[in-house]
Parts: structure tokens; sequence; C-alpha cells
């Protein structure tokens, strides 16, 4: 009896044995600093009326302005970015 490829990888799925990859605040730094602070600075994320007031508003912002200027980022860019911003200024936790 064969056992169709997809199968093992259905299992370990299943089993929570994936680990996501953990995001790299330096990644993220550098395409902050490329794409972001270059236009506007670091005032937008330190005044005192935010727009995004959760971690995961963070990555929703992120991906609007990543699309807003056209960029082509993965999702592992994103997040990398976000999560450089949350440690820098923001600090929601996980």
């Amino acid at each position: 009896m064969r056992v169709p490829a997809t199968i093992p990888l259905l299992l370990t799925l299943a089993t929570g044995s994936v680990v996501a990859q953990e995001a790299d605040p330096a990644a993220g730094k550098q395409l902050v600093t490329n794409n972001c602070t270059e236009c506007h600075g670091t005032d937008i994320y330190t005044r005192e009326e935010r727009r995004v007031t959760t971690r995961p508003g963070l990555t929703k912002q992120v991906r609007r302005c990543e699309q807003a200027l056209g960029l082509t980022w993965f999702d592992e860019d994103v997040e990398n970015a976000a999560e450089f911003l949350n440690r820098s200024y923001y600090h929601f936790g996980k």
C-alpha cells in the first residue's frame, strides 16, 4: 500500500509540530528605515493620538502602508517590520 505524499504533511500539521518562524526585528528595522522613516520620521510612532492600538492592528497597518507604497513584501517582511516597531515604539506584547 502506498501512502500519498500529503499524508505525512497533514499528520505533522495536525500534531502541531510545525514551528512558526519568529519575527526578525533586525530585518524589520532595515525595512522600516529604508521605506518608512525616510518619509515621515519616527514622530508617527510616538504621537499621543495613535491610530494603532493593538499588536494585530500594527501588523494590519504595516500591511496597508506596504501596499500603499507599492512594495512587494512577503508576509514575513510585514511581520519583521511590525515586530521592530512594536519592540521599539508600541510595546503591545505578543
